[in-house]
């Protein structure tokens, strides 16, 4: 059996995601024959700093749509990690071929970029 059955391991990558503009990013499709459970999510890679940044959601799948502050983070050598029990949100398991979106509503104040990661496993 694959390890993504077995424990969370990284389910995608997603390069150069805007981080300042307000829209929508797919950030992972899950398999369309499994369901699948998002563990974390990982910020790293920006290119300035998200200051300003108070509003950016990741959907039902991760927190429960809750808002994550990444306001924070000023520095390019930053590496954010959300776990997904933080604040006790409950979360839904992510259907079969369905889209893991973030949401940005009030973005960084620079102009930025960032890479982000989502672990997760396969059920």
């Amino acid at each position: 059996m694959h390890t993504k059955y077995n424990t969370p391991t990284l389910l995608s990558r997603t390069f150069s995601v805007d981080m300042k503009t307000a829209a929508a990013t797919t950030l992972f499709t899950s398999d369309k024959h499994r369901k699948t459970v998002i563990t974390s999510i990982v910020i790293h890679g920006q290119t300035a700093s998200l200051a300003g940044g108070t509003v950016y959601k990741f959907g039902v799948y991760f927190r429960a749509d809750g808002t994550v502050d990444l306001s924070g983070s000023t520095a390019t050598t930053n590496v954010i990690v959300l776990h997904q029990g933080d604040d006790n949100a409950l979360a839904t398991i992510v259907p079969q071929s369905t889209a893991v979106v973030m949401t940005v509503t009030t973005g960084s104040t620079l102009a930025c970029t960032a890479t982000i990661d989502v672990f997760g496993y396969l059920i």
